[in-house]
């Protein structure tokens, strides 16, 4: 599955369907083409629960102009809101707003996108969900309509100890090895 371009949603079940049809109306994907954007998070890989968000991380070189770029891409959306904070030890830029029945959450730091942690996340959660089946994957859902968060959801089916988001990404690597 390449998840770096969104046309696979299109041709998946209906909100997959519904998030692309947000993102291409609202050009959202091209208004952040120069911060290599990528929809991460739980719609992509079908286990999403009604409430979750559309995610997208973003690799930005130049904060101010990412700030300024997003303010006056979205900042007139519903609900827009813009903070920055660091997230172990890495200026973020985070902005959330409301566009058609989604919330949208923009993730940008200045970390190439395919190395940002909601992607290697995806990437091995997509790979767990195709070995574990459909059994799995209800099994996560349920836990997200419990309250669980995506990785400690994952955590708890997969009995790891520890953070639940280091013990995902370490699991990656033993793949990847």
């Amino acid at each position: 599955m390449d998840f770096l371009k969104i046309d696979y949603l299109k041709d998946g079940n209906e909100r997959q369907k519904l998030a692309f049809d947000t993102l291409v109306n609202h050009q959202i994907m091209e208004k952040l083409t120069a911060y290599h954007p990528i929809l991460t998070g739980t719609i992509p890989i079908n286990i999403d629960i009604e409430s979750s968000d559309l995610d997208i991380i973003c690799y930005w070189q130049d904060r101010i102009s990412f700030v300024a770029k997003i303010e006056a891409s979205f900042g007139l959306e519903k609900d827009f809101i813009l903070r920055e904070l660091s997230i172990d030890g890495h200026q973020t830029i985070i902005a959330n707003f409301k566009i058609d029945k989604f919330e949208i959450e923009i993730f940008g730091q200045n970390i190439p996108i395919i190395k940002q942690n909601a992607y290697l996340h995806m990437l091995i959660e997509h790979r767990i969900l195709k070995e574990k089946g459909e059994d799995f994957r209800l099994k996560v859902i349920q836990l997200k309509k419990e309250g669980y968060k995506t990785e400690p959801a994952f955590a708890k089916l997969l009995n790891l100890k520890g953070n639940p988001y280091q013990s995902l990404l370490q699991l990656l690597s033993t793949v990847n090895s």
